[in-house]
This record gives structure tokens, C-alpha cells and sequence, in this order.
């Protein structure tokens, strides 16, 4: 048995549920309408008033008590520029492996990003005042030799 409902869409009734058909010339049925947004506070099945607040979480909905600590990590992120360090750090200690903590191996690799930033600002201006778009390894040289032997580390 079929019954046209309002949009255009069939429905075939079966033994046990309702099957919802989109009409031959559709592909997809229409989207489902959009319920008015209700004014004022909402209220559950007995008649209290629902706060609207941010979203609970999955483990107070199932009736869980909400976890103490965080869970633990799962990976730690490793610093590639630290095995770097390390590597030239072995070869002026003679051998002795230090250890380096986080934030100065952050601080070492900030100030080697300005320093080489920096460099190739100045490389590239070199480069457009000889005419030029492409940098080249002279561009950095020049660079370098007019900063002086304190900016230009040697």
C-alpha cells in the first residue's frame, strides 16, 4: 500500500515500519524542515526548566563521573633541530653527550631561524641591486662581508 505524502514523497507501509520513498523524478528526497527556534526557557518531560549551557560531556550523559586528569599522551613530539644540536654538540665536547632541555633548544632554534631569515633578506637585496632576481651563493657572501665580523659570525 502506498501513500503520497506532502513534498511528493511515498510511503510504502511495511509489516513491521514505514518506509519513505522519493518520488521517480527526484534523486534525493527534499531536506527535513527546520523546527522554529522556541523563545523563552526550554522545559523536560516533567516540567523543569533545562539551562541551555555548553554541550556536556559524552561520560556525564551516560551517567559516568566526569575523569580527574586528563589522559595521558599518547606520542611525544620530538624535536628534529634538538638531534641537530646534540650532533655539533658532541663534536666541540670531545664526546660528552648533554642534556638540553626543551625550552633552550626552542630558544637556540628561534635564533637561528632570525639569524638565517635575516641573512637572506639582505642576500636577496644584494641580488636585485646587481639586477638580479635569482639569489646566488655570491649574494650571501657580499651579505655577510658588509655586516661585519659581529653580525655576519665570522
Amino acid at each position: 500500500m502506498n501513500v503520497r505524502l506532502r513534498g511528493g514523497l511515498k510511503a510504502g507501509v511495511c509489516a513491521h515500519a514505514q518506509v519513505l520513498r522519493a518520488p521517480t523524478g527526484l534523486r534525493h528526497a527534499p531536506p527535513p524542515a527546520r523546527r522554529a527556534a522556541q523563545s523563552g526557557p526550554r522545559s523536560d518531560k516533567k516540567g523543569r526548566t533545562i539551562e541551555s549551557g555548553p554541550p556536556q560531556s559524552a561520560e556525564r550523559l551516560r551517567g559516568r563521573p566526569p575523569r580527574k586528569h586528563p589522559p595521558p599522551p599518547t606520542r611525544r613530539f620530538s624535536n628534529p633541530a634538538g638531534s641537530d644540536v646534540r650532533e655539533i654538540c658532541l663534536n666541540y665536547t670531545r664526546g660528552v653527550d648533554f642534556h638540553w632541555q626543551a625550552m633552550a633548544l626552542l630558544a637556540l632554534q628561534e635564533a637561528a631561524e632570525a639569524f638565517l631569515v635575516h641573512l637572506l633578506e639582505d642576500s636577496y637585496l644584494c641580488a636585485i641591486h646587481a639586477k638580479r632576481v635569482t639569489l646566488f651563493p655570491k649574494d650571501m657572501q657580499l651579505a655577510r662581508r658588509i655586516r661585519g665580523l659581529h653580525e655576519g659570525l665570522g
